[in-house]
């Protein structure tokens, strides 16, 4: 066997492809167990493997296609795909940055065509300037020191440079009320509304604002959340739930319940301002922070 690459979370090759090998075990009309025990592995490797949580052996992969009973056209296919599903992420340099959670939604991210952020008190985390970042974690995070901080801030310009790359529309929803959330200081805070006005006139961009004296809607009282709409059908759409002690997250990827989130999503942004009233909204707030600033 193969030697696990360092980890760095899943990419979305390695995820199509397991998912492919999935589908193979599933027409052979073969459980996990049964296939394993046929290949006299433990039911766990396979199960580790199909969720791709270890890298993927040329030798193992033979043996599954093999059992499977794949042509020679799939078995082509899918053993020339192997190096790309092994190769760590764009990402892998800046694991040192990243919470472990992260590290498996950077996949899902890689392949979205569209993601729906959700926050209820601050900017979402994908649309947020490097200095508004940094005095979030700096409130948030106190263990966290500056190079850390600045590192964090540095990952967050990347992953919104890879988003732009991949032509990845980002659709934002969240209440007026977190725009006067102050962070960092009236200097942050005019930077961060300025970055908001350039990024809600862009095509790949849209940003929707509940006013003050909405209505409640299917997201009140919820806490930040982010659905992945992913295009590959083999990768399923996401849902990033968070919510509990800082740095943590919820990966979700069950059926039900992204469609649950994605229901409350539609019909939240349905209940909030056209998109069109949104640059008036940030003209307001940066007009009221750059008199203090």
């Amino acid at each position: 066997m193969g030697a696990a690459r360092e980890r760095s979370g899943r990419t979305a090759q390695h995820l199509v492809l397991v998912a492919r090998l999935r589908h193979l075990r599933e027409g052979a009309g073969l459980s996990v167990p049964q296939a394993a025990k046929t290949l006299g592995w433990h039911p766990s490797t396979l199960r580790r493997l199909e969720k791709a949580e270890t890298s993927l052996d040329v030798g193992q992969v033979g043996a599954l296609l093999e059992l499977y009973g794949a042509n020679a056209a799939e078995h082509e296919d899918v053993m020339g795909r192997l190096v790309a599903a092994n190769a760590p992420g764009w990402w892998h340099p800046w694991r040192d940055a990243m919470d472990p959670w992260l590290m498996d939604v950077m996949s899902v991210e890689s392949a979205a065509g569209v993601v729906r952020p959700w926050d209820p008190a601050l900017v979402p985390l994908l649309l947020r300037t490097p200095a508004y970042a940094m005095a979030v974690d700096a409130a948030l995070r106190p263990e966290l020191d500056e190079t850390a901080r600045r590192r964090r801030a540095d990952l967050l310009v990347e992953r919104q440079r890879h988003l732009r790359e991949q032509q990845t529309r980002v659709w934002a929803v969240l209440p007026v009320s977190a725009l006067r959330c102050r962070v960092g200081g009236a200097g942050v805070m005019c930077e961060q509304l300025q970055a908001l006005q350039e990024a809600s006139e862009r095509r790949d961009v849209t940003v929707q604002v509940h006013g003050e004296d909405a209505p409640p809607h299917p997201l009140t009282g919820v806490p930040a959340l982010t659905l992945y709409r992913v295009e590959s059908r083999e990768i399923a759409d996401h849902v990033v739930r968070e919510g509990g002690l800082p740095g943590t997250a919820e990966l979700l990827e069950n059926e039900e319940l992204v469609r649950a989130y994605q229901a409350m999503l539609d019909l939240s942004c349905v209940m909030a301002m056209r998109p069109t009233m949104t640059r008036k909204v940030l003209d307001d707030e940066f007009e009221r922070y750059g008199e203090s600033a």
